[in-house]
């Protein structure tokens, strides 16, 4: 089976009195099942932005949709490397090449 990503946005804070989003929490969960077992693999992060109520551009924070959110994530998120970064991850939780423990314990 495929690895599959679902981005989020937990949550946004923004500016009371104009209602301009600030800064905009992400997550990106990856997951992949093999037979009985599911990897799974996160990246969670802020992006920081600069509202401008004055830019035609402007959207206030009760107009905001999760969809608009992501697409200022992605504005300075590579949605392609995280991607890959967690695919490598799950990868490797797949294919491990680094153990630890002591010898005397097994």
């Amino acid at each position: 089976m495929a690895v599959t990503y679902d981005w989020t946005i937990p949550t946004c804070e923004h500016e009371v009195a104009t209602g301009g989003i600030n800064v905009v929490h992400w997550r990106c969960t990856a997951s992949e099942t093999v037979g009985e077992d599911t990897y799974t693999a996160s990246s969670y992060g802020t992006v920081g932005l600069t509202p401008d109520p004055s830019s035609p551009d402007f959207v206030p924070y009760a107009d905001v949709t999760e969809t608009m959110a992501q697409g200022w994530v992605w504005g300075s998120v590579s949605q392609a490397d995280t991607e890959a970064a967690l695919a490598e991850n799950i990868e490797n939780q797949k294919n491990p090449t680094e153990a630890s423990g002591n010898p005397w314990d097994a």
